[in-house]
């Protein structure tokens, strides 16, 4: 068995987002965290709009499930959810940011996009009920993805709660 991540395969490469996996604290944060940049550069410097982000959000979900296909394919089932494979926290991040793809006030733009960062780190860390569930049995890249997009669909709840109370 060869040692994983292999940055020399491709969706190694890419499932580490470009070795960000493989920093020794908190890789999934840093994962979470190139979404969040991703989504402000879009956002704010190529002016994407709603449906764009939509279009952009689909593409980097089956993105991810595909890259981890491929990264997890020759592991055992118990060492299918690397640490270092953070392309999943990427794509549970854009969902998160979901109800702040609307917002064209930049200070609430910017506000909300880091509120949904934290919501999805807290969901993705404590693995609230379904979450716990499709982390512990589901042991295929599906799984590894699944869990990731269920957080964000918290995060993204949290954040419009936050918006409906505070804004």
């Amino acid at each position: 068995m060869n040692r994983f991540p292999n940055l020399r395969s491709p969706s190694h490469l890419l499932a580490t987002l470009f070795g960000i996996g493989l920093l020794p604290l908190a890789p999934g944060t840093w994962g979470s965290f190139i979404g969040l940049i991703l989504f402000l550069y879009t956002g704010i410097y190529l002016s994407i709009n709603q449906e764009e982000f939509y279009f952009l959000l689909i593409l980097i979900i089956l993105f991810s499930f595909v890259i981890c296909y491929f990264a997890t394919n020759e592991l055992e089932n118990d060492e299918k959810d690397q640490k270092s494979i953070v392309i999943d926290e990427l794509a549970g991040m854009w969902v998160a940011l979901i109800p702040v793809a609307g917002i064209v006030m930049m200070r609430e733009f910017i506000i909300c996009s880091f509120l949904a960062f934290l919501f999805f780190r807290i969901f993705d860390i404590w693995k609230p009920y379904p979450i716990n569930v499709v982390d512990r049995k589901i042991k295929n890249y599906f799984g590894v993805v699944f869990d990731d997009l269920i957080a964000g669909v918290y995060a993204a709840i949290a954040v419009y709660l936050t918006l409906l109370l505070f804004l």
